[in-house]
């Protein structure tokens, strides 16, 4: 990670959107802070492999049966897919804004427009969804052992002045305290994996939770929901690539290691709760009242009581560690929208000594405040409408954009493959283009599953995403540095 001091700051890069700042200019990130495991750090931990395993898989097996761990391997490989054509586009279009900047580049700046205001909803949402999240585990782990009974918003708000002083200072102090938490609990995961294997051997060795039929069936769309959305965030890889040293190396790195370790983690992680209970075992125990501390159950199970108790601990750190990233990528996207002019350009202003983009993360902390304050005028439900009415609408809104990045990935490189192999910047899109494709129909005919409810709020919830849309195409029809790029393109 690094550790050298913050350079000054300097012009942005041609490709970037948006006219470059000068050598004085404020509005400027720091330059070659970060290096191929500070930005892993952020897209592991944004992905939450603890929260990921221990409080969606359990839920994945019971939806789907036991081709979970299939589901979880098959998701990871459809992200690799679009990630070679994301990173060969990544050297083209070096911008905090990632998913609009590379839309924009693409498929022109109405496109472009629409796709920032998407994903600044769908980020700004999942951001402040996870502090009910954090809320709801830190109440359940915390009040028990204390012998208290504080409110979830309590924890919540503690969570937010940590994150929000975070984000407000230099961003490799985020990296570090991501480091730390996500190895964590990616360490008492795989203590539990090697206690497991230690204890049972062989003995309930099965590929089935691989075969094709277990993975792909009738009953495997709601397993889907929480498989694909298990790798939000892959992404913002390319959010860092104006703080990252060589960037063009980098980015690629990060983004291949970051997917490629979570399809891996998660496919083991979640066979292992199959090489621990048989898969009868596993599929009575996932139908069971009990299923959703499968994996708490394995931890005092094989370890002791002291390793569920770790567990919940590591859970709230995990979420913590989420909460981080999400806050520190909408953070970047208000910096770049107010860079380009889609947004007021204070948002762009920088710290003078830690050149962390202060105002815009000051924006991000009020609008989580706002969504936790609603939540709590409204007496709502911490987990059941503050984290899963935001993040539903929230992945849904990120899927979507990875979708329309791998068209514009295509249709750029159309033009001429600069030098990169036919494979990379056509075949891999499209393939992982039909994968997310599959992904949205499946989300969205269960989408039950994402909001908790069967009425006419989920529609609701999913229009507030058609409006962004069309917010974003007005905006950027105003603005003369999100033209001046699709022009470029």
């Amino acid at each position: 990670m690094s550790t050298s001091p913050s350079p000054s700051p300097s012009a942005a890069p041609p490709s970037a959107s948006g006219p470059a700042p000068s050598p004085t200019d404020t509005r400027g990130l720091a330059r070659g802070r970060l290096g191929t495991f500070d930005i892993f750090f952020f897209v592991v931990a944004a992905a939450a492999p603890l929260a990921v395993m221990a409080g969606a898989a359990p839920l994945a097996f019971r939806l789907g049966g036991i081709g979970a761990p299939g589901a979880y391997v098959f998701s990871g490989v459809v992200y690799l897919l679009c990630a070679a054509g994301f990173t060969a586009f990544a050297r083209y279009v070096r911008n905090a804004g990632a998913f609009y900047a590379f839309i924009g580049r693409g498929l022109g700046r109405s496109a472009g427009g629409g796709a920032a205001i998407v994903a600044l909803l769908s980020y700004a949402l999942i951001c402040g969804g996870f502090y009910g999240f954090f809320g709801f585990y830190a109440a359940a782990t915390f009040n028990p052992m204390l012998g208290l009974e504080v409110h979830w918003s309590v924890y919540a708000l503690v969570a937010l002045a940590v994150v929000a002083l975070l984000g407000y200072r230099q961003v490799d102090i985020g990296a570090r305290v991501l480091a730390v938490l996500m190895i964590l609990e990616v360490a008492i995961l795989v203590v539990i994996a090697v206690a497991v294997l230690a204890t049972e051997g062989t003995a309930n060795f099965s590929v089935e939770p691989f075969a094709p039929g277990n993975v792909f069936n009738l009953a495997s769309g709601g397993m889907f929901v929480l498989a694909l959305g298990a790798f939000i965030g892959f992404e913002s890889t390319a959010i860092y690539a104006e703080e990252a040293r060589r960037p063009e190396r980098t980015v690629p790195r990060a983004t291949y290691l970051a997917v490629g370790f979570l399809a891996l983690f998660y496919g083991f992680i979640a066979w292992i709760a199959v090489a621990a209970l048989g898969v009868d075992g596993l599929v009575e125990y996932s139908l069971s009242d009990v299923f959703q501390g499968l994996y708490f159950m394995l931890a005092e199970s094989y370890l002791g009581a002291w390793a569920s108790t770790v567990m919940g601990l590591l859970i709230v750190t995990s979420i913590l560690a989420a909460t981080i990233a999400f806050h520190n990528a909408t953070s970047r996207y208000l910096f770049s929208l107010g860079r380009d002019g889609l947004l007021p350009a204070r948002l762009a202003r920088t710290h003078e000594q830690h050149r962390s983009p202060a105002v815009a993360s000051l924006v991000t902390t009020i609008s989580s405040l706002m969504l936790i304050s609603v939540t709590l005028v409204l007496n709502g439900d911490p987990y059941l409408q503050l984290l899963l009415w935001t993040n539903g609408v929230g992945i849904i809104g990120v899927v979507a954009l990875q979708l329309l990045c791998m068209i514009s990935v295509v249709r750029f490189f159309s033009r001429g493959r600069r030098g990169h192999g036919v494979f990379r910047v056509v075949i891999a899109p499209l393939l992982g283009a039909a994968g997310l494709v599959a992904g949205l129909v499946l989300m969205l005919t269960n989408l039950d599953l994402l909001t908790g409810r069967t009425d006419w709020v989920n529609w609701a919830l999913m229009a507030t995403l058609a409006v962004a849309a069309v917010v974003g195409v007005v905006l950027a029809g105003r603005a003369p540095a999100v033209a001046e790029a699709a022009d470029r393109a």
